[in-house]
């Protein structure tokens, strides 16, 4: 049973899936300035934008993290499972995490910043 709040683990996971949310970001980024689109600024565009807002997002989470004693680091990797360590005001709890499932996280966290992006009212 964790000790860790609701609200507090979302805050520690962000910690975790928003750098690799860049990490896809700036790879393609890269990828279409050089692909020969016809238009590619619009892409550049949203892509930009886009990582501004999660760099923004990443240093709340961190600000929130270190005002609050919150820390998370990974601790294992295989081919299957990442196992992070959560710091919790002083308590360590260990979460292992399914590879494919970090992945459609940050696949499902890409879609919601680009839908954001085209539909601002939500």
């Amino acid at each position: 049973m964790t000790r860790i709040p609701d609200h507090d683990r979302d805050i520690m996971e962000k910690a975790i899936y928003l750098p690799m949310v860049l990490i896809i970001l700036n790879r393609d980024l890269s990828i279409v300035e050089e692909v020969p689109f016809k238009l590619k600024q619009p892409y550049i565009e949203l892509i930009k934008e886009t990582i501004q807002k999660v760099q923004k997002e990443l240093t709340e989470a961190k600000q929130y993290m270190k005002k609050n004693k919150l820390q998370v680091f990974e601790k294992k990797r295989d081919d299957v499972f990442t196992m992070y360590q959560f710091i919790y005001k002083g308590y360590e709890e260990q979460h292992n995490y399914f590879n494919p499932r970090i992945r459609n996280k940050v696949q499902e966290l890409l879609e919601t910043y680009f839908l954001q992006k085209h539909h601002p009212t939500n």
